[in-house]
């Protein structure tokens, strides 16, 4: 259908950064992150610092899930940085998608506060989408 994600990723995605993104995509951000981890450092190209901002990404969301404020903002911030470079988009990943959702997630976090930390959405959590 137009206008929609494919639910399929390339084939040319190394399994261990596909695993992660499939972690990343069920919330579950700490094996989200041993996944990553491993791409990131078997990854002789420029591409394991893609890997490396997504890892950073799923961290920050990590640290929400334990109320952590300065984890999660800080890994946000420093997860959209290092992923800017990648758009609008690499290895069939949106990555201008989740720059965008994330930077989203990151100001809404800034506005809360770190005493206000459980009141964020964590519906607005953002996916790794595919291109077509």
């Amino acid at each position: 259908m137009a206008g929609e994600a494919p639910d399929k990723p390339p084939e040319d995605l190394p399994d261990l950064a596909l695993k992660g993104i499939e972690e990343f995509n069920r919330g579950e951000f700490y094996e989200c992150h041993e996944y990553l981890e491993e791409a990131w450092m078997q990854e002789p190209r420029r591409v394991r610092f893609l890997y490396q901002g997504i890892l950073q990404v799923g961290v920050g969301f990590y640290h929400l899930q334990n109320g952590n404020w300065r984890g999660a903002t800080g890994l946000l911030r420093n997860g959209t940085v290092r992923l800017r470079e990648f758009e609008p988009e690499t290895l069939g990943i949106d990555v201008a998608r989740l720059v965008r959702e994330s930077e989203r997630c990151l100001r809404e976090l800034e506005e809360l506060g770190r005493e206000r930390i459980e009141e964020f959405d964590r519906a607005g959590v953002p996916k790794v989408e595919w291109t077509e």
